[in-house]
């Protein structure tokens, strides 16, 4: 599989065995190098490594017979070379960036490779979207990889997306030069239960030769996890302890620990490595979703692998889980995730093994970053207006759409309620008692509103429940089109008022987010591609994400990362209480639920 920029193995193959036989010179010699050999798990002092036309020709301890003078060569004078960093599974939309932008937000932190599964603006705009995500990525100059999205919409019947997947799609797209696999497979009761479309998607992407993604987002490790392993699935992102690790594993699946900007699911599953001393072969970190103030402030990949090692992990068994493991995984070993000859040459440049300081970045044997500074251009897609206007209300929202009724003569009401859980995608299914006023349910105390609003056939239809866990405080309200993954408009909030008012302002600059606070605006991301993305640069953006955030505390929330918890509270596919634009979804039996609690 061939990237822009660099050519097939085949095509250089004469140059590279030249250069290292010395018969002809290198372009780029690195040299005076520690080498973190990821195959072997070795660290090799004062070796060298030789690049021609974009890939390694040489590694090993001699310099002399392929520098000519023409070469440029540099002594890194003991520092470490390690792999260029591959994420394993992510999705770029959750950046708030388009994969242009995204590119240039990671490539100073040593990414290198990354297989995206763009399933959020399949949920918009269809197979369409996926290929301008797709042909975006192509242009880039680090690799980006797309899995074909599985599920659009993750659990039919319960959903309305914009657009639905079908498994001809899925056939046709595995054809696409920068397709790797098939996307999370999220519809796992599906799977379980032999749903026709579910497996002819994944016998396309066998037929295919390519890796299908699993998503199992439940703790019932009995038959139902058995039957979806049996089902084909390769990996999976959604254990949360150290079992969950173990089980996977064991059915032949990699077990793939991910850390992003909500997710904290490391440290609680690598003691099956580091404890119970598994194979760590075949476990893969990954970040699935990073929003755009994470990678400006916090890091990448290089963030999980220092957290991995903050966990107790060996540094090169990290390294491993970060780059070779995956490359394996996708059947890409010979491509890239390691420093070796006919690699592509993507290295990272550090004087540290723990802390990580990603001092310099090549890609494909050129230099694309130094020193947190990008040195080359990601190329934009010319991103179409019809990508840039898809939130579609049907009207402007008013107060009484966020009421929900009580039954009659009702002082008081018992009412189900979604439990935010820190750190975690799994929500609780609680209950709560509520007042009742004017024969209008009231949220009081740490229970707050909650409205999923349409916003892709301009119905003007609006779900309403409740969720707790936030603990905002006054009136207030924080829409978001980014609502995974069906992507209407998901609004939360303690005043009706401010509900509608943050939903109509995203119709207003046609998707983002929003929060307001005694019907003003504190805050807004503005996301005009597919509602999900913006093509401005990762520094502006995350600007924006950084005053949502401050907004978000001034009235009252303290959680970690809350606007990721936000925007899953649609993701009727993952425990144990979700909000669709049909209704208030029990997970655990994946079917409709009332609001209100029989009498």
């Amino acid at each position: 599989m061939r990237s822009a920029n660099i050519p097939d193995w085949a095509a250089v193959a004469s140059d590279l065995v030249a250069v290292a036989a010395g018969r002809d010179s290198a372009d780029v010699v690195i040299r005076g190098g520690i080498l973190v050999n990821v195959q072997s798990r070795e660290l090799l002092s004062d070796w060298t490594v030789a690049f021609r036309k974009g890939r390694y020709a040489y590694v090993g301890p001699d310099t002399s017979h392929f520098i000519g003078n023409e070469t440029e060569v540099i002594d890194v004078h003991g520092r470490y070379l390690i792999p260029g960093l591959c994420d394993a599974h992510m999705h770029i939309e959750s950046g708030m960036l388009t994969p242009a932008q995204f590119a240039a937000a990671v490539i100073p932190h040593g990414t290198t490779s990354m297989f995206t599964d763009p399933h959020e603006i399949a949920n918009v705009l269809g197979l369409d979207g996926v290929r301008m995500m797709h042909d975006e990525a192509m242009q880039q100059p680090i690799n980006i990889f797309t899995q074909m999205p599985s599920c659009a919409p993750s659990a039919p019947g319960l959903e309305t997306t914009g657009f639905e997947i079908s498994a001809d799609d899925v056939k046709a797209a595995m054809s696409w030069p920068g397709i790797i696999g098939l996307g999370e497979m999220m519809n796992f009761p599906g799977v379980i239960n032999g749903d026709p479309q579910m497996l002819a998607e994944m016998a396309a992407t066998m037929n295919a030769g390519k890796t299908v993604g699993g998503h199992y987002a439940s703790s019932d490790r009995g038959v139902p996890f058995h039957a979806y392993a049996a089902g084909g699935a390769a990996d999976d992102h959604e254990g949360t302890c150290e079992l969950d690790a173990i089980s996977r594993v064991r059915q032949g699946m990699r077990s793939m620990l991910r850390l992003g900007s909500a997710w904290y699911d490391v440290e609680s599953q690598i003691t099956a490595i580091t404890e119970k001393g598994l194979d760590p072969r075949n476990f893969v970190l990954c970040t699935d979703d990073c929003h755009s103030g994470t990678l400006v402030n916090d890091g990448h990949m290089d963030r999980v692998v220092r957290h991995a090692i903050d966990c107790g992990c060996d540094p090169l068994v990290a390294l491993q889980m970060a780059t070779i493991n995956t490359a394996t995984h996708f059947g890409l070993e010979r491509e890239l995730g390691s420093i070796a000859p006919g690699r592509r040459a993507d290295l990272i440049i550090t004087s540290d093994l723990v802390q990580l300081p990603i001092e310099c970045v090549y890609s494909r044997g050129v230099k694309v970053a130094e020193n947190g500074s990008l040195l080359v251009e990601c190329p934009q897609f010319a991103w179409p207006q019809h990508a840039r206007e898809t939130v579609h209300l049907g009207k402007s929202l008013k107060s009484r759409d966020f009421a929900l009724a009580a039954p009659e003569n009702s002082s008081t009401v018992q009412a189900k309620v979604i439990g935010v859980v820190e750190n975690q995608a799994p929500t609780k299914a609680l209950k709560a008692t509520l007042p009742v006023k004017d024969g209008i349910v009231e949220a009081t105390g740490d229970v707050a509103y909650i409205g999923l609003v349409e916003r892709h056939r301009a119905t003007g239809e609006v779900t309403n429940g409740f969720v707790s866990g936030f603990g905002y405080k006054g009136k207030m309200a924080m829409a978001s089109s980014v609502a995974h993954d069906s992507h209407h408009i998901i609004v939360v909030g303690t005043d009706r008022s401010c509900m509608a008012s943050a939903v109509n302002r995203l119709g207003e600059v046609g998707g983002g987010v929003t929060v307001w606070q005694d019907e003003k605006e504190l805050a807004l991301v503005e996301l005009p591609i597919a509602g999900l993305m913006s093509d401005s640069p990762a520094k502006e953006v995350a600007a924006s994400a950084d005053v949502m955030v401050s907004a978000m505390q001034a009235c009252g929330c303290t959680l970690n990362n809350a606007y990721m918890q936000h925007s899953l509270l649609a993701l009727v596919v993952i425990p144990e209480l979700r909000i669709s634009d049909l209704g208030l979804v029990d997970v655990g039996k994946f079917e409709f639920t009332d609001v209100i609690c029989a009498a």
